[in-house]
């Protein structure tokens, strides 16, 4: 089987483009946020009282972005009759926490 190499400035040219365009899917340019660029546009307040009410479920994980703790929640919720949900909800009114880009949660 031939294998074409191909050279280092089109491998280059092609990773930039789709960097480019990875960093355009990730971002949602119709929702700004207002204010500090570090800070979500997620309420902890929010996250927090739906990990406490429907954490069994993952509802606080899915509502800021962290769909694979969401599913891990949903799994391990019906075994542990929501716990770790309400655990969860709790840290995240007391610490605060982050959203799935790494911003912290506004007050």
């Amino acid at each position: 089987m031939l294998r074409r190499t191909v050279p280092h400035h089109e491998w280059r040219a092609g990773h930039e483009v789709w960097r480019s365009l990875s960093c355009r899917l990730m971002t949602n340019p119709q929702y700004p946020s207002a204010g500090d660029p570090g800070v979500s546009d997620k309420s902890k307040v929010v996250a927090g009282i739906l990990g406490i009410l429907l954490g069994t479920f993952g509802v606080g994980r899915f509502y800021t972005g962290h769909i694979g703790l969401g599913v891990a929640q949903l799994l391990v919720g019906w075994f542990t009759c929501g716990l770790w949900g309400i655990i969860d909800g709790i840290l995240i009114l007391v610490k605060g926490g982050v959203d799935a880009q790494g911003r912290r949660l506004r007050d």
